[in-house]
């Protein structure tokens, strides 16, 4: 693991220097887990989507991929069904290389796998439905800014704040009692 954190120091540690910024140690730590945090959250999309296809095209010919209206609402199955698998899987796919990759426990330290898994999914719910639905809504329909561009303003803002629920909320690790 000291291999490829030094390799990620070294893609990466270039910024602070030319911003003249030295990074204690811990500051390193969390600027590497952050990296590492993003390296999964493209795995985590690329995944999300092969899945999401991967449904749509079993279902292609099937009565889910049919519209479905109910009170003036239409909505197509087989996308609530895509979405719904890709999500789930996607999240577990984090969920693993998180827990393993990037706030592996150290020497001493213990956490609550199952617990964990689920502030997983509340962490993810929240950054991934309800915080990109707000800041969607405000710079589209606010800001008037384009449709197209809003989900990538809120990648900026939804990874470092999903990072931070995982780090300090569903990753966080206590000291093995003796």
């Amino acid at each position: 693991m000291e291999k490829i954190d030094s390799f990620i120091w070294l893609l990466t540690g270039w910024f602070f220097k030319l911003i003249r910024k030295d990074l204690t140690e811990e500051q390193k730590k969390s600027w590497i887990q952050f990296v590492k945090f993003c390296v999964v959250g493209v795995t985590n999309t690329l995944i999300s989507y092969l899945i999401n296809v991967a449904v749509l095209a079993i279902l292609k010919n099937t009565s889910l991929s049919e519209p479905v209206t109910i009170s003036k609402l239409t909505f197509s199955p087989d996308v609530v069904i895509g979405n719904t698998v890709a999500f789930i899987l996607s999240v577990l796919w984090s969920f693993y290389w998180n827990n393993k990759y990037v706030f592996s426990l150290e020497k001493g330290q213990k956490r609550n796998l199952f617990l964990s898994l689920l502030k997983t999914y509340a962490s993810y719910s929240i950054t991934g439905i309800f915080l990109t639905f707000v800041l969607s809504w405000l710079w589209v329909d606010v800001l008037g800014i384009s449709k197209f561009i809003a989900p990538i303003i809120n990648l900026f803002i939804s990874v470092p704040v999903n990072f931070l629920m995982n780090k300090l909320w569903a990753f966080k690790s206590k000291k093995a009692e003796d």
